[in-house]
This record gives structure tokens, sequence and C-alpha cells, in this order.
């Protein structure tokens, strides 16, 4: 069984983990959806404001803090390679920092930092605010998914 301060690692990881599958789960199943019904113009004023808004250090902490945890229990791993738990540890770090993290990085900024640059009520934004929907919740489901099975098996590691 993990013991000491690499038990306490894990568990931060649980929790940061958890965390943020939680905090995509709420944008997936209903934030989304809400601003899909509003009209375009709307719909791309408020994103815009979240997104400035999620930048903030309470989300930022627990994200990109998690990414770090996830990384030092990669780390460590390695280095203590426990007899339990090794394959969860590294599963669980791998889905965080490649399916949430780097989803992240790959997909949904991307799409944000598009939307950022267009006026809400403009031709454009209208145009691209469904495609921006589908797609940015499309990859939003993928990180909750992963997240939350990240959780799952730095939770089974310690059981």
């Amino acid at each position: 069984m993990i013991e000491g301060p690499f038990f306490v690692l894990t568990v931060l990881g649980v929790l940061g983990t958890g965390l943020v599958a939680g905090v995509f789960c709420g944008f997936s199943t209903f934030v989304m959806r809400g601003l899909a019904v509003l009209p375009p113009a709307q719909g791309v004023a408020a994103m815009k404001a979240i997104n400035v808004a999620a930048v903030r250090a309470a989300f930022m902490l627990v994200f990109l803090g998690s990414a770090l945890l996830c990384a030092v229990i990669a780390v460590v791993t390695f280095v203590v390679w426990p007899d339990e738990g090794k394959l969860e540890l590294l599963l669980g770090s791998a889905l965080y920092l490649l399916g949430s993290f780097g989803l992240t990085m790959v997909a949904n900024v991307p799409r944000n930092n598009r939307l950022a640059g267009m006026a809400p009520g403009s031709p454009e934004a209208v145009a691209y605010w469904p495609e921006y929907v589908r797609e940015w919740t499309f990859w939003n489901h993928a990180r909750t998914v992963v997240s939350a099975a990240a959780a799952v098996l730095y939770v089974l590691a310690i059981a």
C-alpha cells in the first residue's frame, strides 16, 4: 500500500483531477447547453466573459496545480517504483496530462482564442458560434471523461 508523503500526493491528485472533472462536467452538461440556446451574440459575449474569468487564480490553481501534481506523481512513481499501484498512478498521470491539460491546449484554447478575436454581434461570430459550441463541447466531454478517469485510477492506486 502507498504510504506517507506519496499517499498524500496521490490523495491531492484525486482531489485535483476530480475537481477539474467536475468543472468540465458542469460545462458540458448545463453551461454550454444554456449558452447554446441564447441568441448567438449573447452566447458569444457570455462565453468570452467566461473565458476571461477562467484564467484567474482560483481555477488556474486547481487546473495547473493538478497538472503539476500529476507530473510529480509520475516522476515519484518512476523513482520509487512502488509494488502496488504503479500502473494506475502512471496511467492516471498520463490521462490527466495528455487528455485534460493537453486537450485543453490543442483543442479548447485555440477555439477560445478564435472566439476572443470576434465581436459578439458580428456576422463572423454569429456564423462561428454553432460550430464553436459543438466542437468546444465535444472536446470538453473528452476532458471530463479523462479527468474523471485519472481521479478513479488514483483512487484505485491507494485502495
